[in-house]
């Protein structure tokens, strides 16, 4: 098993840095999700917010894994039954379609990493839903961090909130320790069973990202190499921050001026550890 590394405190407040930068890129682009944008033209504003406003590096763009092509844009836009990594491109937004914007920025040689849920217009019932229970399996994965606790804990509870909702959990991407490399370990699965995989200890940073899909879990790779559907094109959704182990519980470092906030099963049982 590979170790995983336990950030320093001035690691911790790099990550703090980055988080916030990241945020606060989706806060910038809200306004510009709209009927009639492009998914292209929502990647432009964001690169040229982070390059001039932040003087922060995307770090998706030029992304190249083993066994991938570079990825060439600076924001991942996932639209409907997109469930990750959709490649920015002349696709129109219309009204009824739902975006994940996926932010990784890169300041003083940290990484921040976060996405969020956006409706184009007004949303149809089932991807209201879809929404908010993805951002609810999201906040009840973090609301289990603390130390001595399991990664298994966290994929346990989304699991078991997603099925309970009748949707499913997408297997095959998961969260992932982050600090000054974008991917590390620990994988953080977003099911599983509690009390098992590793356990946690403080100074983890890692992120929690649960995939949730209308249908079933089932997933399709497109001819881009990166673009992931839904197998049955049933809508899918993905709420993500990066998350901090403190030696009392747990710190979301992806936090912002227009961050939503905690949902009600949320707020509830420790708000003190939502703010930076």
């Amino acid at each position: 098993m590979a170790s995983i590394s336990i950030k320093t405190e001035d690691d911790i407040k790099g990550m703090r840095i980055a988080g916030r930068l990241a945020a606060e890129v989706l806060d910038f682009i809200q306004p510009h999700v709209k009927p009639g944008v492009t998914t292209a033209e929502l990647d432009r504003l964001c690169h040229d917010y982070m390059k001039n406003v932040q003087g922060t590096i995307p770090a998706p763009l030029n992304y190249c894994p083993p066994g991938y092509t570079p990825f060439p844009k600076a924001i991942c836009t996932s639209v409907n039954d997109v469930v990750c990594h959709g490649i920015p491109g002349d696709k129109v937004l219309k009204n009824g379609d739902v975006v994940n914007i996926d932010i990784t920025v890169i300041k003083d040689g940290y990484h921040g990493d976060t996405s969020r849920m956006f409706f184009v217009g007004e949303p149809s019932i089932l991807a209201r839903r879809l929404t908010d229970i993805t951002f609810e399996c999201m906040w009840l994965g973090i609301s289990r961090i603390r130390p001595g606790a399991h990664l298994g804990d966290i994929g346990f509870v989304i699991q078991q909130h997603a099925e309970k909702a009748g949707y499913s959990v997408v297997r095959e991407f998961c969260g992932h320790g982050i600090g000054k490399v974008f991917h590390e370990e620990p994988q953080v699965l977003h099911y599983g069973r509690p009390g098992t995989l590793e356990k946690l200890q403080a100074g983890m940073i890692f992120t929690v990202e649960p995939m949730i899909n209308a249908g079933k879990r089932d997933i399709r790779e497109m001819g881009d190499g990166w673009t992931i559907k839904t197998k049955d094109r049933s809508l899918s959704a993905q709420w993500e921050h990066t998350v901090l182990v403190t030696e009392t519980g747990y710190e979301v470092l992806t936090v912002s001026a227009g961050m939503p906030p905690p949902p009600a099963i949320i707020q509830n049982t420790a708000p003190q550890s939502i703010t930076a």
